[in-house]
């Protein structure tokens, strides 16, 4: 913005000189340095600002960015689909929270000081810090701001530009921006901080608890089941589990409790079981339908998860299944229609090998079926997800007619969704749902059925999704994050 049209003169904090840096550790502590004076600022002049009633200037401060530039095309580790720039070329990421984000920070970092011996720039970066990201934790900026100033908020402080918070980059249409500059990282600062505030607000937890694996579920039964598990788990000091986080921050631990819960349930109640190196359990009852997935898994990848896994029930489509078997998703069909304009349905969402092994084994272990016996209660195929509740009341030649030539054995309203999303983004994905209904055969639903089903069959559900997470966390990261989900132009970071 000019700040000629709006009559008042620009303040800023001290500007720093870029910096050169050889190591991960020391381009990091450079990155939360200039992040904090940033921040402070713009929170200080804020004070200022609403003590005095007046504002004597706009006061501007900008996203700390690290940048690479290399003019080789030296061959790195092919295996790696991570770590590494493709070509010679200018490559550069704006930054925030640099504090959240030290652990991650530092490993891709490392990475690329490892595969390409250039040092790496961290310096201020021309994208300001809208106010309402730079406010701590638990902070609001209240509409009656502007009522105390007399004039517009976004007279005297920058507020997040939605023109310039988008997915481009994941998207594949980031290119070379007027800079020069490649895309390092899968998002900006700006787009990181947008979904870190929704965070908060639809799940009443502070980003800073989400775990590196994470399981989605649309039913609350699931989560009751989640926090008796956990509340065992910090309460066994052989776990390795540390905490339990619960909507409202409040944390359990070993030594007791702090903090109160929310007075009520936020829109997508969602708890962490925390171990200390952040790969233990995060889990989201995100709701019914594919806005809700869409929803919470754009927020969830930009804290860049190692897995995401949905559990959750299904109507079963084959007069072979019974209720309370378990379906494996290995493809998808999207009518869901929510992620059209961002990933085509002509492309496909492959099935992770390594995603796919976890949630079978974890199957055979829990239900001590293993083999040709495993098929007895579950199938792998084709899950289809679909926008409309009530499907089954419509003409049936329609839609029946594309799950048979489908080849799909459920149909669902997040699965596909969720693996779409962790495709688009990036993240490693899988699905096993447990059969609830099936409406094509006359077994609906019904209030004494589901009590029944509900009681004997969510408990080891949760177990086998459980197992599965803490297999794929054994995993070396290598192994786990495909090359299947790289495009031909990827960022560095993960």
């Amino acid at each position: 913005m000019n700040s000629r049209l709006i009559g008042l003169p620009v303040e800023q904090p001290p500007t720093l000189a870029a910096k050169l840096h050889t190591t991960a550790e020391s381009a990091v502590e450079d990155l939360i340095a200039r992040y904090q004076t940033a921040t402070e600022f713009l929170r200080d002049q804020f004070g200022v600002v609403m003590d005095s009633g007046t504002a004597k200037a706009r006061y501007r401060a900008f996203y700390p960015q690290v940048s690479l530039e290399t003019s080789s095309y030296a061959k790195v580790d092919s295996r790696l689909s991570y770590g590494h720039v493709a070509e010679p070329g200018r490559y550069s990421a704006t930054i925030t929270r640099p504090d959240l984000f030290s652990k991650y920070l530092t490993m891709q970092l490392g990475l690329l000081l490892q595969n390409h011996g250039v040092p790496l720039t961290v310096s201020n970066s021309e994208t300001p810090i809208p106010l309402h990201f730079a406010m701590l934790e638990g902070t609001h900026v209240e509409g009656s701001i502007e009522d105390r100033l007399q004039r517009p908020l976004r007279d005297v402080f920058d507020v997040p530009d939605l023109e310039t918070t988008d997915d481009h980059i994941v998207n594949g249409v980031g290119g070379i921006g007027p800079d020069g500059f490649r895309a390092l990282a899968p998002f900006t600062a700006q787009r990181i901080d947008y979904s870190l505030a929704r965070l908060s607000h639809y799940t009443a937890t502070s980003p800073a608890h989400f775990q590196n694996h994470v399981l989605f579920t649309n039913y609350q039964f699931y989560m009751d089941e989640f926090l008796a598990f956990a509340q065992a788990q910090v309460a066994n000091p052989e776990s390795g589990y540390i905490a339990l986080v619960e909507p409202g921050n409040r944390i359990t631990t070993s030594a007791g409790e702090a903090g109160e819960l929310t007075a009520k349930l936020p829109q997508m109640p969602t708890y962490h079981l925390t171990r200390a190196d952040g790969n233990g359990i995060t889990m989201v009852n995100i709701g019914v339908g594919p806005s809700n997935a869409k929803t919470i898994t754009d927020h969830v990848a930009v804290l860049r998860p190692h897995v995401w896994l949905m559990l959750g029930h299904c109507a079963g489509l084959r007069n072979s299944q019974s209720l309370g078997d378990y379906v494996l998703a290995h493809a998808y069909v999207r009518e869901d229609h929510v992620l059209d304009d961002d990933l085509p349905t002509w492309v496909p969402i492959p099935a992770l090998a390594e995603v796919q092994v976890a949630l079978e084994q974890a199957v055979a272990s829990v239900t001590n079926y293993s083999g040709y016996e495993l098929k007895r209660i579950m199938r792998t195929g084709t899950v289809a997800t679909i926008d409309n509740r009530n499907w089954e009341l419509r003409d049936q030649s329609g839609p029946v007619q594309r799950l048979s030539q489908s080849r799909a054995i459920a149909l669902d309203m997040e699965s596909a969704t969720i693996a779409a999303n962790g495709f688009r983004f990036r993240v490693p994905y899988g699905t096993l749902l447990c059969v609830s209904d099936k409406p094509l055969h006359g077994e609906l639903k019904l209030p004494g059925m589901a009590t029944a089903f509900y009681k004997n069959q969510v408990a080891q559900h949760l177990q086998i999704g459980i197992r599965a997470l803490e297999s794929l966390r054994d995993m070396p990261l290598e192994r786990l994050h495909s090359r299947k989900l790289r495009s031909f132009e990827e960022t560095a970071f993960l």
